[in-house]
């Protein structure tokens, strides 16, 4: 049988990749939580009307979503997106009517897209969430959360915050006529995908990757020259929060998000060290979108953090060592050894639980078993062979400091482990 491959776009994480993961995500987790945000889990699959109900135009629903009929003949679809599962999860379990929810999650997406450095067809992302505040304030917590995190994990230095309001349902429509009336003569001159995103999202063509399009756009009619005086007023009102924060920002009128139902603020990390996917983190309000999966009115906003590009950043800028968690390595010389080394384990476990211990098993040479515990980057060896078991000794080796072996009682042992 031929050797099997994951499907293309689908990518295993390695126990040394997992590694940098699982601390990162204890960073976004201890963060988000200390400002009061609560994790909340919702499915994989959910019904196919959920993402094109709230994004007809978008992307995702037009050519990326992972779409089947199930044996029962429902539409259903994989996830591309959390924020449309969120929201039907807090309109289900009645979040939004007992209180102003602030909440997060974490997990796979899937789009069908072409994979990339930062893309794959299955990503990941860590989003929070909060529902029933409709002010500036709010949406400056999320930015100044957020760069707390890129704090935490040493990358503010490589990474910016562009900020942009998209008004409300009126000054966006009259902002995107005037795009459309913009490039109504140069539609014919562009690719198949810009003509459509003019005829369905013409807010798309903002953020497209085209130089020829971005070249034309410096001529654009700018989205704040369309805004309302309320949606004005709100905009200064943000910025102003965030220069007292002292939070770093760009005002980027062209910047948009890639679903439809943002409105107001929309914000996004970026950096300038993963070529074009240089977006780390984005999101923004969705005043509506409550409304349109059938709650009640109810003021919204969030963001996203993609974490296959936040892993890359972190790797580009050397922040990435994470070191094995194993205390304690237990190298056998014989099959009964081995089974005391089991016992053993157990024993030192009743007394520090908290300690990580792995006894080798195979019985290969001293020498191997060294090698294999110096590998594990584990702080210290515990040797048991014939003369230990005949003794009741065991032999302690320090392997981060290289000092000499000792020989201990079972008592000394555990004063000497009470050092890790």
């Amino acid at each position: 049988m031929a050797k099997l491959q994951t499907i293309r776009g689908m990518n295993d994480i390695s126990p040394n990749e997992v590694r940098e993961w699982t601390y990162v995500e204890k960073v976004l987790k201890t963060i988000v939580e200390s400002y009061g945000y609560e994790e909340i889990r919702f499915p994989l699959l959910e019904k196919t009307e959920l993402f094109t109900r709230s994004n007809e135009a978008a992307d995702i629903v037009t050519k990326e979503m992972y779409t089947f009929q199930d044996k029962g003949g429902e539409n259903i679809s994989l996830r591309p997106e959390g924020t449309a599962g969120c929201v039907r999860a807090a309109i289900a379990n009645d979040l939004l009517r007992t209180d102003k929810p602030r909440l997060w999650y974490s997990g796979a997406m899937f789009r069908y897209e072409r994979p990339q450095k930062g893309r794959s067809r299955q990503f990941h992302q860590f989003s929070a969430e909060v529902f029933g505040h409709n002010s500036p304030e709010i949406d400056a917590e999320l930015m100044i959360m957020s760069a707390n995190i890129w704090k935490e994990l040493d990358i503010e230095n490589a990474i910016v915050l562009e900020v942009n309001n998209l008004g409300n349902d009126k000054s966006r429509n009259l902002y995107t006529d005037a795009l459309i009336e913009y490039f109504k003569d140069l539609k014919e001159d562009f690719e198949e995908d810009i003509q459509r995103k003019l005829i369905e999202n013409p807010l798309r063509i903002l953020d497209s990757k085209s130089a020829k399009v971005q070249e034309i756009l410096k001529k654009a009619p700018s989205i704040i020259d369309f805004l309302d005086d309320e949606s004005l007023e709100y905009h200064e009102k943000l910025l102003t929060i965030l220069d007292k924060a002292e939070l770093d920002y760009v005002v980027n009128p062209k910047l948009v998000r890639g679903l439809d139902y943002y409105n107001q603020t929309v914000f996004e990390w970026k950096t300038s060290l993963l070529g074009s996917q240089d977006t780390v983190a984005g999101g923004g309000r969705y005043d509506h979108l409550v409304s349109e999966l059938g709650g009640k009115d109810c003021p919204a906003v969030g963001f996203s953090i993609g974490m296959e590009r936040l892993i890359l950043l972190l790797k580009e800028q050397g922040k990435t060592s994470v070191k094995n968690k194993l205390d304690i390595y237990l190298i056998c010389q014989s099959e009964s050894a081995t089974q005391e080394a089991i016992i053993l384990r157990e024993n030192i476990k009743k007394t520090y639980p908290s300690l990580s211990i792995k006894v080798n098993l195979g019985l290969e040479g001293l020498g191997s078993q060294f090698k294999k515990a110096d590998k594990s980057e584990a702080s210290v060896a515990i040797i048991l062979g014939e003369e230990e078991l005949k003794q009741n000794m065991f032999s302690l080796k320090n392997l981060r400091t290289k000092s000499d072996q000792e020989t201990l009682t079972y008592k000394e042992l555990l004063e000497k482990l009470n050092e890790l």
